[in-house]
């Protein structure tokens, strides 16, 4: 049985703010280490549930983050930026399930650490089929696109519910109750490193006992819509060919979730 990690920073324990994830700040040291044993928390669940293999995708920011030095040596990582996949680098590979570790909740959710949708600066919202989405759901098409359960995510209360949402009966870990967009009651390592470890282990038996997920998929056609924070971003993401704009919102229809992937990251490159 293969597991994929893809794991992001903002959900990682103790983390409240920017300083935090921002390489270019000191603080940033401390948390690519607590990030790293996050991971390998999960790392630790998946082979004590029976897997025989696990791939770890560091998916925060440019990609550089978690210290293999310092990593469960059964595992390997997928590291750097840009990858076609990104965030879930590795799923392609062929791939049981996926657990997600460290992740936050979509913009615009109340009582979440960092609350964004790919980039803080210029997503105000990002619609498929009408519906909004964050990292989380994108990231599960993605995954069900090439027939992988997501199966377990850490984060706040805010993530976890959101991915139960979109994805039913998943495993969780909870390692910080979000009071505000930067401010929560945090568990010390030793506990959530219990947590995450509990939530792996339970996700990946659940696996091998058959009791799978559902995928997640959006019927096609896909509509997408990404609302900008500045109209500036609209002009120059509408340069896309494909795209229609009105206001602030760019509009673009693809018939598979990887074409609109490949397109809302193009967007958003021409948007910076």
């Amino acid at each position: 049985m293969k597991i994929l990690i893809a794991a992001d920073m903002e959900g990682v324990t103790g983390v409240v703010c920017w300083d935090h994830v921002a390489p270019s700040h000191p603080e940033y040291v401390r948390f690519r280490k607590l990030m790293t044993e996050d991971v390998n928390a999960a790392i630790r669940g998946a082979f004590d549930a029976g897997a025989q293999e696990v791939l770890v995708s560091d998916g925060h920011s440019s990609g550089r983050n978690i210290l293999i030095e310092a990593l469960d040596s059964r595992a390997r990582l997928r590291c750097g930026s840009p990858s076609p996949l990104s965030m879930v680098s590795g799923v392609e590979t062929g791939i049981d399930g996926v657990a997600f570790i460290g992740y936050h909740a979509r913009i615009g959710t109340e009582n979440a650490i960092l609350e964004h949708t790919w980039s803080d600066e210029r997503v105000a919202d990002l619609r498929i089929n009408g519906q909004s989405v964050g990292e989380t759901a994108l990231n599960a098409a993605i995954c069900g696109h090439f027939g992988t359960p997501v199966i377990m995510i850490s984060g706040d209360q805010a993530v976890c519910a959101e991915a139960r949402e979109f994805l039913g009966d998943i495993e969780t870990a909870v390692v910080k109750i979000a009071t505000g967009r930067m401010s929560a009651e945090c568990s010390p390592p030793e506990v959530t490193g219990q947590r995450i470890h509990d939530a792996a282990f339970r996700a990946v038996t659940r696996l091998r006992e058959a009791q799978v997920p559902p995928l997640l998929h959006f019927a096609p056609p896909l509509t997408m819509e990404i609302d900008f924070v500045q109209s500036e971003m609209a002009d120059k993401a509408s340069q896309l060919p494909g795209t229609s704009r009105e206001g602030r919102t760019i509009r673009y229809v693809a018939e598979d979730i990887l074409t609109l992937f490949q397109a809302f990251r193009s967007a958003l490159a021409l948007a910076r």
